[in-house]
């Protein structure tokens, strides 16, 4: 591993203040401070410099090369004028103004290559994973090496690619790899020594309560946690969502519902205890994980206010569940091409439609393996009420194997992909999640190969990445197109938007670089002498 500071003029220059708890409860404000933006993933910044009349005004300010990035996942934390972006193994921290790395990490250690989603920030501390599953915890204003812990083994069959979450003096970190056979579980870790405080299991251990619902296959049962949480400061809750039970596509040996798998977890953030459990897609065949951010919202449901969590389903519904007991309240359907299930009923569980199952032969199902949506972010507007989600219109043919899977061998039981004329579209769509009324939606066009999301202002902007690797402003009103810029690559990651030195920035990543927009300036003329001529 290795540490390289470059840029020790721009260290002088900015105020490198502690980020505390409270400081992270307030974001997003001019900061990002957070994957999500800030705990209950609304992904709506209060900025108001950026609006639906001057959005066609924006202008690239600046442009950072990943080294050896292929396929860029990650959000950045943006923290007083500080950008901290990821890769495989490594950190940048970025001058937030210019793109001018002022330090970088390259762990040489790890083991393994994997995504990387992002990085948490707490006190002068800046955190991510490696791919083998270590926490790095560094300095963040010199990118100086404080601890690494380990929290996981790849020999265990699982990977590490999550973007931590820093709660109240812990850093939460998840795993990846169920897909191909292991136990997934979240991970407490104390910010300043790296000490684990506690890890809970996603899926139980033979004896333990929910370990009915599982045939064989429970001690490589899948549940992955490979996507950031939410969090309730009010109550100290951890929402985070589960993957789906391995093997993925072949279900005869594991028959039941497979708990806690495909699920939303609500987690004492103190102690790790499970305080309820909501489970979307019981005994999943189709590798439909949960994940997609829980996010928190005080809303009036039925006359009355209500906290309530929206949850964007890879299975086709979009969810409204009570936060504090996890009650089903509501769902409606994301994508009109949803045959596998007729609907939900009154407790949240699916209708199933017979003969949807992966088949030897090849089953058509609608959606796709990809899902309706996937982990790509969302933005909620209280004022509007108004949920934007990205959302992908595709049926696959999933099979099944009669072959006998091997936890760690890449074997999930089967496969899923689209015939020629199912090569689906991906769409921009706003939703009123209290009624399921679609309001409108964006097109976008391209291969289906994007995994970008939103991020909304509260102005009425929504930056988002379309298909075809543009990124795109457009009304959060009416869905009306207001900018577009082309970044030559696909899209795999998410928008954030924040200020320094007074000015709003928009950043976002293709596939091997960052991008960032801010309103153009014009030149201000400085009035040139004559010249004498003699």
């Amino acid at each position: 591993m290795h540490r390289f500071t470059l840029s020790f003029y721009l260290l002088a220059a900015t105020a490198w203040a502690q980020v505390t708890f409270e400081d992270l409860r307030q974001s997003p404000n001019q900061n990002w401070l957070t994957y999500a933006g800030g705990y209950s993933g609304q992904g709506l910044s209060p900025l108001t410099q950026i609006t639906p009349e001057n959005a066609q005004n924006l202008t690239p300010k600046w442009t950072f090369n990943v080294p050896k990035a292929k396929g860029l996942r990650a959000r950045p934390i943006v923290a007083d004028g500080v950008m901290y972006y990821t890769n495989t193994n490594a950190i940048y921290a970025l001058d937030a103004r210019s793109g001018r790395v002022i330090w970088r990490y390259v762990d040489t250690q790890a083991k393994k290559e994997a995504v990387n989603r992002g990085a948490a920030i707490f006190g002068n501390s800046v955190y991510f994973v490696t791919s083998d599953c270590f926490l790095v915890s560094l300095d963040r204003r010199t990118g100086g090496l404080a601890w690494r812990k380990q929290y996981g083994n790849i020999k265990d069959g699982v990977f590490c690619s999550s973007a931590p979450v820093a709660v109240n003096g812990k850093i939460i970190v998840g795993t990846a790899g169920g897909d191909e056979g292991m136990r997934g579980y979240l991970t407490a870790m104390d910010a300043a020594t790296g000490k684990e405080l506690w890890r809970t299991y996603t899926i139980p251990a033979r004896g333990e309560p929910g370990s009915e619902t599982w045939g064989n296959y429970i001690e490589y049962g899948g549940g992955a946690t490979w996507l950031s949480g939410t969090y309730d400061a009010a109550t100290n809750t951890l929402f985070w969502t589960t993957g789906n039970p391995w093997p993925d596509f072949y279900g005869g040996d594991r028959k039941g519902d497979n708990l806690y798998s495909c699920s939303l977890l609500a987690l004492d953030a103190e102690t790790g205890k499970m305080k309820w459990y909501f489970q979307f897609t019981p005994g999943d065949w189709h590798d439909w994980d949960a994940q997609s951010w829980p996010i928190l919202a005080d809303v009036q449901y039925e006359g009355k206010p209500r906290k309530v969590i929206f949850h964007a389903n890879r299975n086709g519904f979009l969810y409204l569940l009570d936060r504090e007991t996890g009650k089903y309240l509501k769902s409606s359907k994301l994508i009109d091409n949803l045959d596998w299930a007729s609907g939900i009923d009154a407790k949240g569980r699916p209708i199933p439609i017979p003969g949807k199952d992966p088949t030897p032969e090849g089953n058509r199902v609608c959606p796709g393996v990809r899902g309706a949506t996937n982990w790509m972010s969302q933005s909620w507007n209280p004022a509007t009420g108004l949920l934007s989600v990205v959302v992908l219109e595709q049926c696959d043919i999933f099979t099944s194997s009669s072959k006998t899977p091997e936890p760690g061998k890449n074997f999930a039981g089967g496969g899923a992909g689209p015939a020629p004329k199912d090569a689906g579209q991906f769409y921009l769509r706003a939703i009123n999640p209290l009624t399921g009324e679609r309001k409108w939606q964006y097109p976008m066009t391209g291969k289906a190969e994007m995994w970008a999301g939103v991020t909304g202002t509260v102005t009425g902007v929504l930056f988002a990445g379309d298909d075809d690797g543009h990124v795109i402003a457009v009304d959060a009103k009416s869905g009306k197109h207001l900018w577009h810029y082309q970044t030559g690559d696909n899209i795999y990651a998410s928008p954030v938007t924040f200020m320094v030195d007074g000015k709003q920035y928009v950043s976002i990543a293709n596939a091997t670089s960052v991008f960032t927009f801010g309103l153009f300036e014009p030149v201000k003329s400085v009035p040139v002498p004559p010249m004498k001529i003699k």
